[in-house]
């Protein structure tokens, strides 16, 4: 388009840009700069930070510099959100004395910090006074405390060990009741992950009775740590029922089935797969994937998993009508070899003719390293 003489609008890089970014594609970066400087193509702030962004992506520090440096050339005065998508970057990678650049190039150009950069900059605080330094220079910069600073707030303190000040957090009376939950649910996944599981349990109660539910991700910490310490399997199903974004769904049922799997509670287990299953009814390859996922982590797991792992599979076939992938019976097989279970590795193996699989060179190998092991040890 460009070769041909058309001028590219703004709305078009854009789009360019956005289908890029959904898709990972950060790696054309470079062939897009090199496009928009060589046709002089107009810019606005949005597209520049993007190419900011996919710069830091690629781990390309010095190109997003760059761009900047030629934007101030082009009398294009460079955004805090470009200097937040480097920053964002460093603190990533962990380098804190790429984060100082940051803050020095931003002074230099007469860039202000904003709720982003502070955000950025208390989340990653290892010391309470550092957390006290910026929150000073919150109130000198006249900058507004957005949900993000809050939310930076309890992270930071919960990281440092200050669990008190964490909690103290969420009685600020600035905090916009709209926000609220949002901080709360913040606050609930801090707690739980940091070994104060009674306390986020509580706010995750104050939270039900104010009508409101808690957000995904914290539903998702509290189910890991619930799990870690055998928490009631009534409460782990009660959660997941709470959680209505389908990815985060899948992710806690996971980690449900195999809590169920780890205490052989094979009739909850059986009851989840039919809920994966009527959730994914009109798509047999995502369901098939989902289930071989669950097989593969039990394939790993301990020998006294290996026969709810089996029951799981007739359960399966018989109650569900499914019939069990290749990579099932593989992850399968493979237990049963890790366990020297020689009986139940033919059962298996007679599954692969009865699904008219044709033996692979990985199951076949199983297999027979498995009798020679056996035979060596009889």
């Amino acid at each position: 388009m460009c070769e041909a003489g058309f001028t590219l609008s703004t709305e078009v890089l854009q789009y360019i840009l956005q289908i890029c970014e959904e898709s990972y594609e950060y790696v054309l970066v470079h062939q897009i700069y090199s496009i928009i400087c060589h046709y002089h193509l107009e810019l606005n702030g949005e597209i520049c930070r993007c190419l900011v962004h996919f710069f830091v992506r690629m781990k390309d520090f010095e190109g997003a510099f760059r761009m900047i440096a030629d934007l101030e050339d082009m009398n294009f005065k460079p955004t805090t959100n470009m200097y937040n998508a480097i920053m964002a970057g460093y603190f990533r990678e962990k380098n804190i004395s790429g984060v100082l650049r940051v803050l020095k190039k931003m002074r230099g150009a007469n860039v202000k910090p904003d709720s982003q950069t502070f955000s950025y900059l208390i989340r990653n605080c290892e010391k309470e006074e550092d957390i006290m330094k910026y929150c000073e220079e919150i109130k000198q910069s006249g900058v507004q405390a957005t949900k993000q600073i809050f939310m930076a707030l309890i992270n930071s303190y919960a990281a440092s060990g200050k669990m008190e000040k964490a909690e103290q957090v969420v009685l600020d009376p600035i905090i916009p009741n709209k926000s609220l939950n949002e901080i709360k649910s913040v606050l609930v996944s801090a707690l739980a992950s940091h070994g104060q599981l009674s306390e986020a349990l509580l706010v995750y109660e104050e939270i039900k009775k104010a009508g409101h539910n808690l957000r995904p991700k914290a539903v998702i910490t509290l189910i890991e740590e619930l799990t870690k310490f055998n928490g009631e399997l009534d409460g782990l199903l009660l959660l997941l029922e709470e959680i209505s974004d389908l990815d985060y769904w899948v992710d806690g049922c996971f980690k449900v089935i195999m809590y169920c799997i780890r205490n052989k509670n094979l009739s909850s287990a059986i009851v989840l797969f039919k809920q994966l299953k009527d959730k994914f009814k009109n798509d047999e390859i995502v369901t098939e994937a989902l289930f071989d996922a669950v097989f593969s982590l039990i394939a790993v797991s301990e020998f006294t998993h290996l026969q709810i792992g089996l029951d799981l599979l007739w359960a399966i076939k018989d109650e569900l009508g499914l019939m069990a992938s290749r990579q099932c019976l593989d992850f399968l097989l493979s237990a049963c070899a890790n366990a020297g279970d020689l009986n139940n590795a033919r059962l298996i193996w007679r599954e692969y003719e009865v699904a008219g699989f044709p033996y692979n060179v990985l199951s076949y190998l199983r297999h027979s390293w498995q009798q020679e092991m056996i035979h060596l040890l009889t």
